[in-house]
């Protein structure tokens, strides 16, 4: 999160008073921060929480079959996921047509995605099938993949995503054969396919798809070495298969030595999970402490986990304790909770 304040100078104490208000206080448990002077592409936002920066790729009609295609919004964390996403914005009601909205917010399923809607809004178009709620849910979906990917490249939310990222986003997602050919002709920057209205079957040329051109650069020696190293247990199929043996040998035994559950492949679908706290993209899986669970020289099993960026894992493990933590969050159980549904309804535990 960055934020942006006007300072209050007292030169005759020699320091500098901010006001962030109570919302953004979280950005300051940490103890640091760095300061910068304001980038003359943000004079003209108002004092707050800097937004994201602005996707154009979102509004190209080319790229539209992509941002509502199943396999790619499954890829960037699913339907569950964009609900889960839409339920943490700040936002109100998303459907503009209503002079009454509700102050308590629900997602609606609809297709590609899901659209965020007030009680009232939510009982009015539960059955109805709009043109504008398909592009409120296309919109919603298109953000979704373009937040999904910036997060999986390690870009800030400042950073503005090229067709040529998000190409290497949906290879190394392997979902390339989704790309659209006039996508794959822009990030390849080809001219445009112009077919003429009369054609003869004489002048029409053989050519191999853009989207297996855009394959054969991604897949160039030296290129794949570095996915293999940077992103391969992200390409990995993200299932866990769990053996459910209710006569387990320990069971047998009066005072059987307990294990620990360990399981690697999870944890890195953790760390690429949001933020439960404020939804950025992830850093850390946090294991429970507390609750009976962890101690000296051991950890709770990789199942209890929560995903957190860095400020909140620093934060539950700052000063202010545990305790503090989870009255302003929720319980580390009910974290992990949502967690563990949003796994055994991605099929990521199954």
């Amino acid at each position: 999160m960055r934020i942006l304040l006007k300072p209050a100078i007292s030169r005759e104490m020699g320091i500098v008073l901010l006001e962030p208000g109570k919302h953004l206080m979280s950005l300051f448990a940490s103890g640091r921060v760095l300061v910068e002077m304001e980038p003359a592409n943000m004079a003209h936002l108002p004092s707050g929480e800097v937004p994201p920066a602005h996707q154009p790729l979102i509004a190209d009609p080319a790229l539209a079959p992509f941002f509502s295609n199943e396999k790619v919004i499954a890829a960037a964390g699913g339907v569950d996921g964009v609900e889960y996403w839409l339920r943490g914005m700040r936002a109100g009601c998303q459907w503009p047509h209503s002079d009454y909205h509700h102050s308590e917010m629900v997602t609606l399923r609809y297709p590609p995605a899901a659209v965020r809607l007030c009680w009232s809004c939510d009982n009015q178009l539960r059955e109805q099938s709009l043109d504008q709620l398909s592009a409120i849910a296309s919109k919603n979906a298109a953000e979704y993949v373009i937040r999904a990917a910036r997060g999986f490249l390690h870009f800030r939310d400042d950073h503005e995503l090229t067709l040529p990222e998000l190409c290497w986003w949906a290879f190394c997602r392997d979902v390339l054969s989704a790309v659209p050919g006039d996508m794959a002709r822009k990030a390849l920057q080809l001219p445009a396919l112009i077919a003429p209205d009369v054609m003869r079957e004489s002048d029409i040329v053989p050519s191999v798809p853009t989207t297996s051109i855009l394959a054969k650069h991604a897949s160039a020696p030296g290129v794949t070495e570095l996915l293999d190293a940077r992103f391969e247990p992200v390409r990995e199929k993200p299932v866990v298969s769990l053996i459910v043996d209710p006569v387990a040998p320990k069971t047998l035994f009066r005072l059987p030595k307990r294990s620990r559950w360990e399981n690697p492949k999870f944890l890195e679908w953790v760390k690429t999970q949001p933020c439960e706290c404020c939804g950025n993209p992830a850093d850390d899986p946090h294991h429970l402490i507390g609750w009976g669970q962890g101690g000296t020289g051991t950890k709770a099993h990789d199942a209890f986990t929560i995903p957190l960026c860095r400020q909140h894992h620093d934060e539950l493990h700052g000063n202010a304790g545990v305790a503090a933590f989870e009255r302003k969050y929720g319980t580390q159980p009910e974290l992990i909770i949502k967690l563990l549904d949003r796994a055994f309804a991605l099929g990521v535990l199954a």
